[in-house]
């Protein structure tokens, strides 16, 4: 159960980080103690100093601090996770070597070369991967729904002058009052080389970013042909978009076309670089990067990250909790700072020979964005930790809203929250977490209501959050309760002792 093994990471986690620290103590211990007692007698001394560990506890810190709460907390029934997971299997790593090779060949995808049709140019891109959503669409009846969006953007990279740029988006709509909330899976189609201003230099962007087109391109197949009875509850975005090495441009057009469409985003899955595993030992975790709240409390970026890993489990997903890397930025950010939850995969290691350059041998050296650099079998579980989180999410029931923490100054913790008639929601999980923590932990589950109280528990001491659950078994977003601000009262001035003298 999904609850259940959240839990247990955790606790697996807090008996585990001792240990470590307790093995470099061991060390040392066997190494004297084999020289004065022989290797046998060595171990046995470090078992009884390890099970006096476990009995007394010593040395966790949590054992010295008060239980919260003092009778334990409760075991709640659980739902399991929605049936129908996508499996590794069902993503296809030909097609995706076949999508990558389509975009390189193209020469450059220069947002600053040619939208005409042919063999070379940013219009190119766009025609190779509208055939491909046009293609899905035809294979799963026609219910994908695939655009082009035009525009102009200015920007310094553009020059200072209007740049025509294209968006495609398809559209796979929801089924029910949820249609209007989004889930999107998106990368960027163009391309740059050492000079972002050269138009006409070579610009293959195999990893930056056609592997993020052929993610977006591939969740939209596995998607569509494995949809739920009835459909999915939200709206799925598959969009590959233009202008990203030129500022941003594209999302940030992206984020305008959601609300001129009356669009709600609930999550927004920015794949860019995901493509290669340059370090011994791939393939590793993809890296997810969200940004935090104003000094780094929760924001609903962090959420949707949350949210993520623990639909594809910590073992695919790397939680970096940075808004992206160092200096740099991608597709998410006009979207977060829009305030929609939005985060960014991108490879454990990247390796800057391939990235931003053009083609060419320099000291023996290979510099380009080539599809010889390539990881199809990375790229292939990066798809699918996109794909099974977007289907999960998109079958969710809305997440609760206006949810706020009270009980100061109390022994207890109260929870409230707002939530609209949903026949499709089995009930909320209450969670918490230590402020120090990463991950929510379930405390219980509740079937009705709008309001929980932890008996017991400090509101100093844990931070605490409610997510809606659907009979399905599919969970919305954590939404962080928000401490109800204590207004002071309005203070009237002393009236003026009597006899005083008035001016």
């Amino acid at each position: 159960m999904a609850g259940g093994l959240f839990a247990d990471r955790k606790r697996l986690w807090d008996f585990t980080r001792p240990a470590a620290a307790w093995i470099r103590i061991g060390r040392p211990v066997i190494k004297v103690g084999k020289r004065l007692l022989g290797l046998p007698m060595a171990v046995i001394l470090l078992a009884i100093i390890w099970s006096a560990r476990v009995i007394t506890g010593s040395p966790r810190a949590a054992a010295q601090d008060p239980q919260e709460p003092p009778v334990g907390k409760p075991s709640p029934r659980l739902l399991p996770p929605p049936d129908g997971a996508i499996a590794p299997g069902d993503v296809d790593p030909k097609t995706l070597t076949a999508v990558v090779d389509e975009l390189v060949a193209c020469g450059t995808r220069s947002s600053l070369s040619s939208w005409q049709a042919g063999d070379r140019g940013i219009g190119c891109g766009r025609d190779r991967i509208v055939a491909r959503f046009e293609q899905i669409s035809r294979s799963t009846g026609g219910r994908l729904k695939v655009n082009v969006e035009r525009f102009q953007a200015t920007a310094e990279r553009t020059g200072g002058r209007p740049l025509p740029l294209e968006n495609v988006v398809a559209i796979l709509p929801g089924s029910d009052p949820l249609v209007e909330t989004v889930f999107i899976v998106s990368g960027h189609f163009d391309s740059r080389p050492s000079d972002v201003m050269d138009p006409a230099a070579g610009a293959p962007g195999a990893d930056d970013d056609g592997s993020g087109v052929a993610v977006s391109l591939e969740c939209a197949r596995l998607l569509a042909s494995h949809q739920p009875a009835g459909g999915y509850r939200a709206t799925l975005i598959f969009a590959a978009v233009s202008g990203e090495e030129q500022g941003l441009l594209g999302s940030t057009h992206l984020v305008d076309y959601l609300r001129q469409n009356g669009y709600a985003v609930g999550g927004m899955l920015d794949d860019d670089i995901v493509g290669a595993d340059f370090a011994p030992g791939a393939p590793h975790r993809v890296r997810l990067f969200s940004a935090g709240g104003a000094e780094g409390a929760d924001s609903p970026s962090r959420e949707l990250a949350r949210a993520v890993e623990e639909i594809d489990s910590s073992a695919a997903v790397r939680l970096i909790f940075r808004e992206d890397r160092l200096g740099r930025g991608g597709d998410h950010i006009p979207f977060s700072d829009a305030g929609w939850p939005a985060v960014r995969f991108t490879e454990p290691l990247e390796d800057y020979h391939h990235e931003h350059q053009t083609p060419r041998v320099e000291n023996g050296v290979q510099y380009g964005d080539l599809p010889q650099f390539m990881n199809f079998q990375f790229l292939s579980n990066v798809v699918r930790d996109n794909a099974e989180a977007l289907r999960e999410l998109a079958m969710a029931p809305a997440p609760p809203v206006e949810v706020a923490l009270s009980g100061a100054v109390t022994p207890d913790a109260t929870v409230h929250w707002n939530a609209a008639p949903d026949p499709a929601r089995a009930g909320f999980e209450i969670l918490w977490r230590d402020t120090t923590a990463p991950r929510w932990s379930v405390y219980d589950f509740v079937t009705t209501g709008s309001e929980y109280v932890f008996q017991g528990v400090s509101t100093d001491n844990h931070f605490f959050a409610v997510r809606a659950v659907g009979t399905n078994g599919a969970r919305s977003l954590a939404t962080p309760a928000a401490p109800r601000l204590r207004r002071p009262a309005s203070v009237q001035p002393a009236a003026p002792p009597s006899g005083a003298h008035q001016q």
